[in-house]
């Protein structure tokens, strides 16, 4: 590769969103071992010869928002949003623990089989209500996963009573806290997710008809695209995916708390998704993208945690970091500092050839 080849390729790779997404997840690694040489220092545990660490620990904790996030690009790619996502989480978890709570038997595989199985069509059937109030009855997505986001959490207290509620399944805990070739099955189930969906949508005309609708729904309709349709399935994967996360984020506990369970994770969502390159707009979306946001958002709750800040300032630091890298991913933002290097017009040094011309006159 020649060298103006390469520094077209870096500078195509600075570009991308993603880009920086990267750079500052690489950033609050190096600020976590400048406060501990052994951050990144992985072990391996001598009991069950897994991988120990707070990279581990990292990975682990980004298998959720990995899945909210994917679920909220494609939504966002069609000009919605998904507020509910949360919500649907609390409730995902609630018919979970209470299934395997009433099911009563601790090593039973159907009965981990069974929560979850019945916790995905709950979810599946809150999201199908968002896509029928979005697609069918025309309201805004904002509005419609607003009051599911509201609705959901009540539903969740009916479904627990309005208490905590605990189970005990060992196939079940599994998929939260076990690990195969040395790393947690919850981040590798996450990652295959992820997979299947990208490829979906990349190698198949799905992805392009979702961003069609995204950038104009009139015109996908006069192509022959049924945004109808479309709508309510992106819906629904978003819900079943937020569902798989509630379950994630359960079983890692084993306890379901209605209040706290995917509480907020809608904005972390979203900020993936921005992160990730996903315009606000529709039209455009990035499944790789929304991977690293999700990633990003994982490192930096570890990263508060780990440098001790204070409950009351986590939201300011999440949000200056946020802010922050939203910035240098700003096109005009990076050439303005461009242009802030390059030296004055006005200090360029004078030419030395009317000096030349002025000693001619003198001799003539």
């Amino acid at each position: 590769m020649s060298t103006d080849a390469r520094w077209s390729w870096l500078r195509e790779l600075i570009r991308k969103p993603f880009f920086w997404g990267l750079i500052a997840i690489v950033a609050l690694l190096a600020l976590n071992v400048l406060k501990d040489p052994n951050y990144l220092a992985l072990s391996i545990n001598p009991v069950n010869g897994n991988l120990v660490g707070n990279v581990v620990d990292i990975l682990r904790a980004s298998a959720p928002i990995l899945m909210i996030a994917v679920g909220m690009s494609l939504v966002i790619a069609t000009g919605g949003i998904d507020l509910s996502v949360g919500s649907v989480m609390a409730v995902s978890g609630a018919v979970a623990m209470v299934f395997m709570k009433e099911a009563g038997e601790s090593g039973s595989l159907g009965a981990a089989l069974g929560a979850i199985g019945l916790a995905l069509l709950v979810s599946a059937v809150l999201g199908a209500v968002n896509g029928v109030l979005v697609a069918y009855v025309g309201l805004q997505p904002f509005i419609s996963t607003l009051i599911m986001m509201l609705a959901g959490r009540g539903i969740a207290k009916v479904i627990t009573e309005g208490q905590n509620t605990s189970a005990t399944n060992d196939p079940f805990r599994w998929i939260a806290n076990g690990f195969v070739i040395g790393l947690p099955v919850v981040f590798l189930l996450a990652i295959l997710i992820v997979l299947v969906v990208g490829f979906v949508v990349r190698r198949s005309a799905l992805g392009l008809m979702i961003e069609a609708i995204g950038i104009n729904p009139k015109a996908s309709r006069m192509a022959g695209i049924k945004p109808n349709g479309l709508l309510l399935t992106v819906y629904i994967l978003s819900a079943v995916l937020a569902g798989i996360a509630g379950i994630m984020s359960v079983g890692t506990v084993m306890t379901v708390d209605v209040s706290r369970t995917g509480y907020q994770m809608e904005l972390d969502a979203i900020l993936a998704v921005v992160i990730g390159g996903t315009s606000l707009a529709g039209g455009k979306f990035s499944i790789g993208g929304a991977v690293v946001g999700g990633l990003l958002i994982a490192t930096l709750d570890k990263t508060i945690v780990f440098l001790g800040i204070s409950s009351s300032a986590t939201p300011a630091f999440k949000a200056i970091v946020i802010v922050v890298l939203c910035l240098l991913q700003s096109e005009r933002v990076r050439s303005w500092f461009v242009q802030r290097r390059r030296p004055p017009q006005g200090r360029m040094t004078p030419s030395p050839a009317p000096v030349k011309q002025e000693n001619q006159e003198v001799t003539a």
